[in-house]
């Protein structure tokens, strides 16, 4: 006999089941099983669990099992679902185990409710406990450690797993979003790394991800915090799929029900995967147009891109922007203005550096910076000012963004230098996976470097390389959008044919 469960907005295992079943609580009932997480931790770490001070809620996290699909439900609404220690230490033997496991054929994480998938990091507590002196500091630093394993883990894991951006994704969040092969965003998306307003660095593993995307974007949206919103974060190629949140329960249902052979691999089990997430795309927003594209976007690449080697330089191109994208520029230069200044430099020579990184590497890098963070006056400040105090006047140890030049012409160094210099054992991660680029691409929108190499490689017109791409993708949404956007701001016309290279024709009236 089957009974239906119930679903609501902010429970969504709902489907056809023998009895209405209760998800698991996040508590490891297999003590085999929690034996063989405790000694993971202790062979990778010197810290095998981390001593954060947080209160061990069995309700922080919920599991799922539905068929071949497993479930990883963040759950503290009343904190967004900020990612701290106890909520790590449940999903990293949770994930480990379904690696392993023949039964479990995709991996789901989301957030429950309607507001968010994960705000970020547990930053308040980390904030006061840092207060305590060098004890305190460590016990933070261990934090980011267990953070960057789970991190680390999932840009490395071994079966499908997919993400479900519903919601505020910011910070931590992004951690346990971005490095998936496969990620949704929603209308209710709202993507942003907003470190430099505490005082802090893009981390879990924003040193990877934010300088391979094209151009400037991703130092731009490192260095402000800029929030990208619903289809925006696809378009930007934050997202792989975008699908209204309404779809969501019907989608898990149907990837419940999907079963592979064991011989095949995993880009084959994402590209079924793929295949089904894209019958419940409904169509992409008319009224959204896609914001960072054309002028704007091109603004932003000679502001932020390569070309530019330092916060002076950055300064100086807002300052000389055209008038079309001064009151854009005047609110950016702004923006940068009350960021801290310290932080400000150090995520800039962050990107510079990240783009060589691999990924073991860049988790390894970002606890050394983390961890002297946690001894710097401005990430204690910075979430005191913001999040404690909420009085929004933080006092930084750099007033002014050109306190930072002042300071370093009278010590003669650079003062970021400190936070890239490697000391001690570098991280021990979960396994020794690594890449120097995600294997797994194929899967959202067209990149510009893909654009470029057709362009490149083809004598084309404009229609027939748009066509191209739309056959490749089988006909997914938004890449005529995108390509065209890329087309008009990359390339020109020669008898006929696009050939690669800023000119100053654009591509529309040739479409």
């Amino acid at each position: 006999m089957f009974t239906k469960t119930l679903c609501t907005r902010s429970a969504v295992r709902c489907s056809w089941r023998s009895a209405p079943a209760m998800p698991l609580r996040a508590k490891i009932i297999n003590p085999a099983l929690a034996v063989k997480a405790q000694m993971a931790f202790k062979s990778t770490s010197a810290a095998s669990k981390t001593d954060s001070g947080m209160v061990n809620d069995d309700e922080d996290v919920l599991f799922d099992s539905l068929y071949g699909l497993r479930t990883i439900e963040l759950n503290r609404p009343n904190k967004l679902h900020s990612l701290n220690g106890s909520m790590i230490e449940k999903i990293v033997p949770r994930l480990q185990e379904w690696e392993k496991s023949d039964m479990a054929n995709v991996v789901i994480i989301k957030g429950s409710g309607e507001k968010a998938f994960c705000a970020g990091g547990d930053v308040t507590h980390l904030a006061k406990q840092n207060l305590d002196g060098p004890e305190g500091q460590k016990k933070s630093a261990d934090y980011f450690a267990s953070e960057y394993r789970l991190d680390h883990l999932i840009a490395t894991y071994q079966k499908p797993y997919v993400a479900v951006m519903d919601g505020i994704t910011m910070g931590g969040g992004v951690g346990l979003s971005v490095h998936a092969p496969i990620r949704i965003a929603t209308e209710k998306t709202v993507f942003a790394m907003p470190e430099t307003t505490i005082g802090f660095f893009p981390d879990v593993g924003a040193s990877f991800f934010l300088p391979r995307m094209p151009g400037g974007l991703g130092t731009y949206l490192a260095l402000t915090s800029d929030k990208l919103k619903g289809v925006n974060v696809y378009y930007a190629g934050i997202a792989t799929h975008y699908i209204h949140s309404t779809s969501l329960p019907a989608l898990e249902r149907r990837l419940a029900e999907l079963r592979f052979k064991d011989y095949l691999s995993l880009d084959e089990r994402l590209h079924t995967i793929d295949s089904t997430i894209e019958e419940y795309a409904t169509g992409l927003p008319h009224d959204e147009p896609m914001l960072l594209s054309g002028k704007h976007r091109q603004t932003i690449d000679r502001v932020f891109g390569d070309n530019v080697a330092s916060i002076p330089e950055v300064i100086a191109e807002l300052v000389n922007s055209p008038g079309d994208q001064q009151e854009w520029a005047q609110k950016t230069l702004k923006t940068l203005k009350q960021r801290s200044p310290t932080a400000v430099h150090v995520t800039f020579r962050q990107m510079k550096l990240g783009k060589k990184w691999s990924i073991k590497e860049t988790f390894e890098r970002e606890h050394q910076i983390a961890t002297k963070f946690m001894k710097h006056p401005d990430f204690t400040e910075g979430v005191h000012a913001l999040l404690i105090r909420k009085d929004g006047k933080p006092k930084w140890e750099y007033e002014q963004l050109q306190d930072v030049e002042k300071a370093q012409k009278i010590k003669g160094q650079d003062i970021t230098d400190d936070f890239f210099l490697v000391e001690g054992d570098r991280l021990l991660l979960l396994n020794d996976r690594d890449y120097q680029e995600y294997p797994h691409l194929k899967y959202g929108l067209p990149s510009e470097r893909q654009i470029e190499k057709v362009v490149r490689d083809a004598k084309f017109t404009v229609k027939e390389i748009v066509n191209h791409f739309v056959k490749e993708t089988r006909g997914k949404q938004g890449v005529q959008q995108v390509v065209h956007d890329v087309l008009q701001r990359k390339t020109h016309m020669e008898h006929g044919i696009v050939a690669w290279g800023p000119q100053a024709r654009t591509l529309a009236s040739e479409a």
